[in-house]
């Protein structure tokens, strides 16, 4: 199923798109989409059968906003430095153990909101990125078949990143990760029965048109399977909690001096087939 949710900010209601791509209103028979639906096998049961039977109602999604397609999210935990061909491009060791650092679940926004360029900025960065939404609560799992059982399903990520905060400003990452709309979320959940294999998934990214990022999950150093399986040693996992995996190359970062690093009016357009796409312009904080 691909399930989103649609309306203005702070009011969206859900829905889901259908095998025909029409959208249709679930408002009547799940009051969100959120952890609580995610781990709730009879509530998800309800909405494949009322899929299926084509009685949802139809929602017109001429000029609907897409909101984030998880609400009340726990946290967001990230993976940094997945993709070997990240690593090489810049410079770095691939690490032995996962990278991992938190953004706060209020950087979330839809996938086509406005992104806002840090008053100061002159280093913000793109990150496409798969992320993966946990549907079951994780606590030391030991195996990534049991790793993979805790997944709900996924959805596209774009971790924007402001590189002089993350790396020049000391101290963690997290100064570089937080600012306000850094991640862009969805468009929509698609639950984890739709993607047999996460790890065949491309990515691209564009900035003003030109295509930035082309990479394959099939790069990451820790497979997402290993990634829920280690995260969960260190951290319980909640139904709704988000885990973005990495990105693959073709980061501003990774490029050429003059690095193109975006700029108030540049729109960024991202994608992962089979989990939607977006598209987002940006504007001075």
């Amino acid at each position: 199923m691909k399930l989103l949710r649609v309306g203005t900010a702070g009011s969206e209601r859900p829905a889901l798109l259908d095998a025909r791509g029409t959208l249709r209103d679930l408002s009547g028979l799940v009051p969100d989409i959120d952890g609580g639906l995610l781990a709730d096998e009879a509530a998800l049961g309800r909405i494949r059968s009322a899929a299926a039977s084509g009685e949802l109602p139809v929602l017109d999604a001429a000029g609907l906003r897409v909101g984030p397609p998880v609400a009340r999210i726990g946290k967001v935990v990230c993976i940094g430095l997945n993709y070997h061909d990240h690593a090489r491009e810049t410079g770095a060791e691939p690490p032995a153990e996962p990278v991992v650092f938190l953004k706060a679940p209020d950087t979330v926004v839809g996938p086509d909101d406005t992104v806002l360029v840090p008053r100061g900025s002159v280093k913000t960065d793109w990150e496409v990125e798969l992320a993966v939404v946990i549907g079951r609560t994780a606590r030391y799992l030991e195996s990534d078949e049991e790793a993979l059982a805790h997944v709900a399903g996924y959805a596209v990520a774009h971790d924007v990143s402001e590189r002089e905060y993350q790396i020049e400003r000391g101290g963690t990452w997290d100064k570089g990760k937080n600012c306000e709309t850094f991640n862009p979320l969805g468009p929509w959940l698609v639950t984890a029965d739709e993607i047999p294999d996460p790890q065949s998934l491309s990515l691209r990214l564009w900035v003003n048109g030109t295509l930035r990022q082309d990479g394959s999950t099939a790069e990451q150093i820790f497979p997402v399977a290993e990634v829920v399986r280690y995260v969960s040693r260190f951290m319980t996992l909640y139904p709704g909690d988000v885990i973005n995996t990495g990105t693959p190359a073709g980061v501003a970062m990774g490029r050429p001096e003059p690095k193109p690093y975006l700029r108030a009016g540049d729109v960024v357009e991202l994608e992962i087939p089979g989990l939607g796409r977006q598209r987002q312009e940006l504007v001075g904080a």
